[in-house]
C-alpha cells in the first residue's frame, strides 16, 4: 500500500516537473527567460521550449510582438499665433527588443505607454506649435505626422519599442476660435466680393465710356455725312433753279411771285397794308398799279346794265335808245396805300 502511494506521488511529481519545465511561444508572442531575475534568453520564434522546472530559478515572461496602438483624444494644441485646435491622434508601435523592454520598462505595457503618451503629447505640441493656423488643414498635414513620429522614435527606441506610424484623426477648431475664424472668413469673403464688385463697376464704366465715345463718333460722322448730302442737295437745287432762271427769267419771277402770294394771302386771317407800287403787286396790273373798284363806279355799272335790259324787244327798227354815259372809274394814285383783305 505504501509503495502504491509512493509511486503515485512520484508519478504526480514527475508530471508536475514535466509540465512546469515546458512553455509554449505562439506566433503573437515572444518569451523572456530569466534565471534568478537575470535575462538568459529571448524566444521570439513560435514553438515548445524547456526551462528548469522551478519558479525561483527560471521564470518566463510573455511579451506581445504584434503591432499595438496608442490613442490620444480631445487634445488641445496651440499653433503659431495663439490659436488652438482640438486634435484626436494615435500611433502604432511594436516591441522589437524584448530584452531592452524588460530592462527599461520591466516588461509592462502600462509603464511603456505612460512614457509613450508623454512623448506623443510633447511631439504633437512641438509640431503644431511651429505651424501657422492654416497649416494643419492643408497639404502639410502628412509631413506633420512624419515629423511627430521621428520626434518620438529616439526615446522609444531606448525602451526597445519602434514607433511605426503616427496618424491625426481629427483637427477641429475650438468653439471660440471657430467663431473668430468664421468672422474672419466672412470679412475676407465680403472684402473679396466688394473687390470683385468694384472691378465689375470699373469695367462697366470703361465699356460704357467706350460705347458713349463710339456713339458720339457715329452720330458726328452721320451728322457730317448728312450735312454734306444736304449741302450737295442744296447745291443741286440752286443749280437747277439757276438753270431754270437762266432759261426764262420772266416766268421764274412770275412763279416766285405766285408762290409768295399763296404763302402770304392764304389762311392767315390778317390784313396786309402795302403800297400799290410795291414790288409785291408787280403782277396785279399791266402798268404796275392796282385797279380799285369804288362804290360810285359799281352803281353806274349796275344802272347801265338795268337800262339795257329794259329796252323792249319789239321796238321800232332803227330806233336806238342811247345808253347813258359811263362815269369813268377813278384811278388810285400810285403812292396811296391799299388795304388788301386776306383770303
Amino acid at each position: 500500500m505504501n509503495r502504491l502511494v509512493i509511486a503515485g506521488v512520484v508519478v504526480l511529481a514527475a508530471i508536475y516537473v514535466f509540465f512546469s519545465s515546458i512553455y509554449i511561444v505562439n506566433a503573437r508572442q515572444q518569451a523572456i527567460v530569466m534565471r534568478f531575475g537575470q535575462i538568459t534568453a529571448v524566444k521570439s520564434d513560435p514553438g515548445l521550449y524547456f526551462k528548469i522546472p522551478t519558479s525561483i530559478i527560471d521564470t518566463v515572461q510573455m511579451v506581445d510582438k504584434r503591432l499595438l496602438r496608442y490613442d490620444i483624444a480631445n487634445m488641445t494644441l496651440q499653433v503659431s499665433g495663439g490659436k488652438f485646435y482640438e486634435v484626436d491622434a494615435f500611433l502604432t508601435y511594436r516591441i522589437t527588443d524584448a530584452r531592452l523592454f524588460r530592462e527599461k520598462a520591466l516588461g509592462e505595457l502600462r509603464i511603456a505607454e505612460q512614457r509613450i503618451g508623454t512623448r506623443f503629447d510633447a511631439a504633437l505640441r512641438q509640431v503644431y506649435g511651429l505651424r501657422e493656423f492654416n497649416a494643419a488643414l492643408s497639404e502639410q498635414r502628412p509631413q506633420m505626422m512624419i515629423e511627430a513620429r521621428n520626434l518620438i522614435r529616439p526615446d522609444m527606441a531606448e525602451l526597445g519599442i519602434d514607433i511605426v506610424d503616427v496618424r491625426v484623426l481629427r483637427t477641429d477648431l475650438t468653439q471660440q476660435v471657430s467663431a473668430q475664424t468664421f468672422d474672419r472668413m466672412k470679412a475676407e469673403r465680403l472684402a473679396e466680393a466688394a473687390l470683385l464688385r468694384a472691378r465689375g463697376q470699373e469695367q462697366a464704366q470703361s465699356l460704357r465710356a467706350i460705347a458713349d465715345r463710339q456713339s458720339v463718333e457715329i452720330v458726328a460722322a452721320a451728322t457730317r455725312d448728312s450735312e454734306v448730302l444736304r449741302g450737295e442737295g442744296d447745291a443741286e437745287t440752286n443749280k437747277i433753279f439757276a438753270a431754270a432762271y437762266g432759261k426764262d427769267q420772266e416766268f421764274f419771277d412770275f412763279y416766285r411771285s405766285m408762290e409768295a402770294y399763296r404763302t402770304a394771302l392764304t389762311g392767315t386771317g390778317t390784313s396786309m397794308v402795302l403800297s400799290p407800287d410795291s414790288e409785291f403787286f408787280r403782277y396785279f396790273g399791266s402798268d404796275g398799279s392796282l385797279p380799285i373798284s369804288t362804290p360810285t363806279q359799281a352803281a353806274n355799272d349796275n344802272a347801265a346794265s338795268s337800262t339795257a335790259s329794259d329796252v323792249p324787244a319789239d321796238s321800232a327798227p332803227g330806233v336806238t335808245t342811247p345808253a347813258p354815259e359811263a362815269t369813268p372809274a377813278p384811278v388810285v394814285p400810285a403812292d396811296e396805300p391799299v388795304a388788301v383783305p386776306a383770303q
